[in-house]
């Protein structure tokens, strides 16, 4: 019995130190696991922070030359010419100097000047295409108008000159002026072009104003027209 409590004394204190070395191993390993899976999750964490897919917009092919650039998605395209004529506009005063030519301009095409379909046309344009619109700030000639300008019916007349109407004296005067839309010469626009006597002339320029005409019109719209008309001062008899 003796001999048992003497060996049984050592076996309780290898036993505890076992048990306590045991429970330090243990507490290390868990902590080097513990701090391998720190590690661990550091390192996918980073690394999928660094993992960043971006799309890159592939730039679009540029058109070929030979084919137009459409217009922006807030630019309306121009409705395409009509098939038709183009208008001359001539001045209202001819110059009498020749200007000079220019031969890197583009030539004139005698097709566009033919008179037929819609006036302001092209001839190579679009069938149900829209006219270009006319230029209100140029007058336009009897040939251009669908109306031509017409006296109105009771308007005034020049006076005749007494002194001239006295001698027996008869005589005509071309005027040239313009008619607005209104049916009036606007001021300024008066010449003469041709006259028997001053005395006709000014009568006919005095008497301008208050004369009323009926103004041209092109597709139902009124114009401006540049008149040349003749008075005709005569004695009846």
């Amino acid at each position: 019995m003796l001999n048992n409590l003497l060996e049984s004394k050592p076996q309780k204190q290898k036993s505890v130190g076992g048990k306590i070395a045991s429970a330090i191993m243990h507490v290390v390993l868990i902590a080097l696991a513990v701090q391998a899976t720190l590690n661990a999750g550091q390192k996918k964490e980073a690394r999928e922070q660094k993992i960043d897919f971006v799309q890159v917009k592939k730039d679009e092919p540029p058109p070929p030359k030979d084919e137009p650039k459409p217009p922006p998605p807030d630019v309306t395209a121009a409705p395409p010419p009509p098939k038709g004529f183009q208008v001359l506009t001539a001045p209202v005063n001819i110059p009498d100097v020749l200007p000079e030519i220019d031969l890197s301009k583009k030539l004139t095409n005698e097709a566009d000047f033919t008179g037929k379909g819609v006036a302001g046309g092209r001839d190579k344009g679009v069938v149900g295409g829209v006219a270009q619109a006319i230029n209100s700030d140029q007058p336009l000639f009897e040939f251009q108008v669908e109306k031509p300008v017409m006296q109105a019916p009771g308007s005034a007349q020049p006076r005749y000159p007494d002194i001239l109407k006295s001698a027996g004296v008869e005589g005509e005067v071309l005027a040239q002026f313009v008619v607005d839309t209104t049916g009036r010469a606007e001021a300024g626009s008066f010449k003469v072009l041709k006259t028997s006597h001053e005395l006709f002339a000014s009568a006919v320029k005095n008497a301008l104003p208050n004369m009323k005409f009926l103004p041209a019109e092109v597709g139902g719209r009124k114009v401006r027209q540049l008149v040349q008309q003749p008075f005709v001062f005569a004695i009846s008899k």
